[in-house]
């Protein structure tokens, strides 16, 4: 059975802070680069010329149309789906948050490859990152979980700004109204 990832089920559970991105608000990002959907490896403690943070957003894994499940239960995980409609809400608002002073890059524990095709299949206009050796996750103790026998990102977002995290969004819920949610907080905070 294959699903629609472009929608969320109504009834998702809602993620409960559990402290676990805490230490996350000022720390210093480390000095790596990590392989990119757009073929160059990227820093993530470098702000991109032209901006004045980075938004990063952690996302568990995108599926694809003719794929199931990554386990049966994982409409009933707090916070896993609902990253292809978090991917899309961002792309939506790219140009608002470029236009206040954000660039955007998306994370997860994914290979490049399979994040390719979702970049280009969902048209996103911005690079995705691959912590497939999960170098950032254990630098940043950023919070995980475990689902098929792999480690996957806890929905998160952090805003960089001269190499520091600057705002920290912890647990993410509901996924697909975040990037607004990010952009108002933009608003509220100019650079």
């Amino acid at each position: 059975m294959s699903y629609d990832w472009t929608t969320l089920p109504a009834d998702l559970p809602v993620p409960e802070d559990d402290g676990a991105a805490d230490h996350l608000r000022g720390a210093r990002m480390p000095e790596l680069a990590l392989p990119s959907t757009d073929g160059e490896a990227q820093r993530v403690d470098v702000v991109p010329d032209g901006f004045a943070r980075l938004v990063l957003y952690a996302y568990p894994r995108t599926g694809r149309p003719e794929e199931d499940l990554l386990v049966p239960e994982w409409n009933e995980i707090p916070g896993a789906r609902g990253c292809t409609p978090e991917s899309c809400a961002f792309r939506d608002h790219a140009e608002e948050l470029h236009a206040a002073g954000a660039a955007v890059v998306g994370l997860s524990t994914q290979d490049t490859d399979y994040q390719r095709e979702v970049a280009e299949r969902l048209a996103l206009p911005f690079p995705l990152l691959s912590d497939a050796q999960l170098e950032l996750t254990r630098a940043l103790r950023l919070p995980t979980f475990e689902a098929a026998g792999l480690t996957l990102l806890k929905r998160l977002t952090l805003i960089v700004s001269d190499g520091v995290i600057e705002h920290v969004f912890y647990p993410v819920f509901p996924p697909d109204a975040h990037a607004a949610e990010v952009l108002a907080w933009l608003g509220s905070h100019p650079a």
